[in-house]
């Protein structure tokens, strides 16, 4: 969908990649400037290895950017570029000669992406801060977890990916659209701190409906008995979530529940805590399993919870969603487009395995 597209990307860790790498999923070009294969440098995460998953589809180039002769090359690959990512904290890319106004001045035309926690300019723009930091502060993480529980959500899925990479891609794609029609580049501040606060939003018209208030557990969403995670007699856990009356009528039916008046009021929040109660000690009566194959298939809106490996073996999988490759298990890009080739895993690069190619090419552009 994006052939014809080359974004240039300066090697981070998170968001950025992320970004980059649903871009190339999306069939852009997408040329990684890796740091030189050294040592790891002090202070940076132990752990990430030297080929990453998030460079799937990729090529890789490596290039000392502190060296001026590297970084004038790398002023070559962004005049050639119609998107640029890099994730430094504001001003890193500046003092190093390669900010907006130098590859503007080389590409007027590119659309520079920018990633962040905390915004370009903020008063917390130089803090460091990790995505649970940046979604505290947004309002993000308010309603996590059941009552009573500390604030939990899925690592980086709603900072670092929802309120950070996506948004980046959305401006991305946005920006290129644009400079496309004007010729025109601009720059892309994406900060996990804004989207994920944008992602909010649809919460915030359910409370101007008056049925989202600001006491956690008290609320449509995350406060009835049927709308909640329950442990079973194996450990594992099943998901509920039947809003709507007729979604819940199915579930009661298949719990044997329907008579029983006390579940019939379904939206009376007094007698949540005691139903969900209830409901805790009849799925703790059955493995998972066992609660799985009842209401598979039903409109009772109840699902398994399951891990990543379990995902991959079920019967949804015929999607071909999970997929493992180089011993690697990994999901495939969405969304999907009609009209387009199956999806195949791409290559991972190593760090700087297409360096000579890129050169090449860029001696001849």
């Amino acid at each position: 969908m994006l052939q014809g597209i080359r974004i240039l990307e300066v090697e981070g860790l998170g968001p950025g990649p992320f970004a980059a790498m649903t871009l190339a999923d999306l069939g852009a070009e997408v040329i990684c400037v890796h740091r030189p294969n050294t040592p790891r440098t002090p202070g940076r995460t132990p752990g990430m290895p030297e080929s990453s998953l998030l460079d799937r589809g990729k090529r890789s180039i490596t290039l000392d950017l502190k060296d001026p002769a590297d970084a004038g090359t790398f002023l070559k690959l962004a005049k050639n570029a119609h998107g640029l990512i890099e994730g430094f904290r504001p001003g890193v890319m500046e003092r190093l000669g390669l900010g907006p106004e130098d590859c503007h001045a080389v590409n007027p035309g590119l659309v520079y992406g920018r990633m962040t926690g905390w915004g370009q300019d903020s008063p917390l723009a130089h803090a460091a801060g990790h995505d649970l930091n940046y979604i505290s502060l947004s309002g993000a993480l308010w309603y996590a977890s059941a009552p009573g529980d500390v604030p939990l959500t899925p690592a980086t899925l709603v900072g670092d990916i929802g309120g950070g990479a996506m948004y980046l891609v959305a401006g991305m794609l946005a920006g290129i659209l644009k400079a496309q029609s004007s010729g025109a580049g601009c720059v892309v501040d994406a900060a996990i701190y804004d989207g994920s606060a944008h992602m909010m939003n649809l919460l915030m018209s359910i409370r101007q409906a008056g049925n989202f208030g600001v006491t956690r557990g008290a609320n449509l969403l995350d406060g009835p008995h049927w709308s909640r995670t329950y442990a079973c007699a194996d450990g594992g856990y099943v998901s509920v979530q039947c809003l709507e009356p007729k979604f819940y009528a199915v579930f009661l039916e298949k719990l044997g529940l329907s008579e029983d008046a006390d579940f019939q009021q379904q939206f009376e929040n007094t007698v949540w805590p005691a139903l969900t109660g209830r409901l805790a000690g009849i799925f703790a009566s059955q493995p998972r399993d066992h609660w799985a194959a009842l209401f598979e298939g039903s409109d009772a809106c109840v699902a398994p919870v399951l891990n990543p490996e379990e995902a991959q073996a079920h019967a949804m999988n015929a999607r071909g969603t999970w997929v493992e490759e180089q011993g690697m298990l990994q999901a495939a890009p969405a969304p999907r487009f009609s009209g387009q080739p199956e999806w195949t895993p791409p290559e991972i690069p190593h760090r700087g395995q297409h360096s000579e190619e890129i050169l090449a090419k860029l001696d001849r552009e």
